[in-house]
């Protein structure tokens, strides 16, 4: 279900609105992260343009003028497609198509498209075949009769159904289908976290922006062999490992997918599955890519998914990555007390990264004085089993 052709490398023409508050340098910021998207998906951007509206228009999103200019560059540049940095309506997606005469797409359709080329297990394309169905189903187009179907029964001849209605069946049909399926995989999971539960292990997770090292931090504290590549959404499967920290514990460390501004809530809904073992974490790490153009942007779109998930209220230890490559990580730690200062990638501040993890982890915990009776020694092998014990006296009874 690929919107853009990777049989070979598509030209694109990338166009970004500045609307009020939001400045002309913040857009290029996000048209030069839709280009590494694009890239990723498979295309080439051959030509942007960069439109100060006070507000979007509702027919093109650009405005009819503007449209055609683009129409002249594209032909210019013989552009294959051209992609818009915000979400677009069926209606202006249609509009759009017609002025320009060539396909017209948005960020959220390039993520999807790279969300597809990544999925590995049958749960995660599955995922996002249900999100591509979502966007998909409201720009479905007919072209009248046509593409309608001869009917060749008596009282039936005519145009019969069309051939618009019957794709929009087939998708509900397939959608109703995944949704159920997935249904599935989540109670599963579900079972699987109560499991894990009853063992009594914190549950951790790394979040952070896509590309900020999550997968390379995950192989370094627990040898889990994950895929580790130097581009957007090359993780889009969960793992889950044992990790031993300094003082003894054991917890339940997590690799999530990578979050990106703006995404799509189409994937939301489809992964929410996946996301709920960051709802339900005792603590999140949320991993920071200090190289990053901007990365407290990027801290900003980060929380906005926690929050639109429910887990906004899960304690986050800051952990600014990448130290080895820039200087930037330190002074980003300053302006951000509790956080921390570290390399996945050589393993400078790891360390650190366990001992604060542990601390944070404790500090969470109820702190209980009992009174043991001798004879009860049954009590006190459960409490050294279960819990920690910090400080034990005797006295006579």
């Amino acid at each position: 279900m690929s919107l853009i052709e990777r049989s070979f490398r598509e030209k694109i023409v990338l166009v970004g609105v500045t609307v009020p508050p939001a400045s002309d340098e913040e857009t290029e910021r996000h048209l030069d992260e839709l280009a590494l998207l694009v890239d990723t998906a498979g295309a080439d951007e051959v030509a942007r343009v960069v439109q100060r509206r006070d507000a979007p228009d509702p027919a093109t999103y650009i405005g009819k003028g503007k449209a055609e200019e683009l129409r002249q560059l594209s032909e210019a540049v013989d552009a294959d497609t051209v992609v818009f940095d915000d979400e677009l309506s069926p209606a202006q997606s249609r509009n759009l198509e017609k002025i320009l005469g060539r396909t017209a797409i948005d960020r959220t359709a390039v993520i999807l498209d790279i969300f597809a080329q990544n999925a590995r297990t049958e749960e995660g394309k599955a995922q996002v075949e249900l999100a591509q169905l979502r966007y998909r189903l409201p720009r479905l187009r007919g072209r009248g009769v046509g593409l309608s179907q001869q009917a060749g029964r008596i009282g039936t001849r005519g145009p019969g159904e069309t051939k618009l209605e019957e794709d929009r069946r087939r998708l509900l049909r397939r959608t109703t289908k995944l949704e159920a399926e997935l249904r599935r995989v989540t109670a599963t999971r579900r079972l699987q976290r109560k499991s894990r539960r009853r063992g009594r292990l914190f549950s951790v997770s790394l979040v952070g922006y896509t590309n900020a090292g999550k997968s390379t931090l995950l192989n370094r504290l627990t040898d889990a062999g994950v895929l580790v590549e130097d581009r957007l959404f090359a993780t889009l499967d969960p793992r889950t490992r044992r990790l031993d920290l300094p003082g003894g514990e054991s917890v339940l460390l997590s690799d999530t997918v990578g979050f990106v501004r703006k995404l799509p809530h189409q994937l939301v809904e489809a992964f929410r599955s996946t996301l709920e073992v960051v709802q339900e974490s005792d603590l999140l790490v949320h991993l920071v890519d200090s190289a990053s153009p901007d990365p407290e942007a990027e801290i900003d779109a980060v929380r906005a998914v926690l929050h639109e998930i429910g887990a906004a209220g899960v304690p986050e230890l800051l952990a600014f990555n990448k130290a080895d490559v820039t200087p930037e990580a330190k002074r980003l730690a300053e302006r951000h007390p509790g956080s921390l200062v570290l390399s996945a990638l050589t393993g400078e501040g790891i360390d650190d990264l366990l001992q604060a993890v542990g601390d944070r982890l404790r500090s969470a915990l109820d702190i209980v004085e009992l009174v043991v009776p001798y004879e009860h020694g049954d009590v006190l092998a459960a409490v050294h089993r279960e819990g920690e014990v910090l400080v034990e006296t005797h006295d006579a009874d």
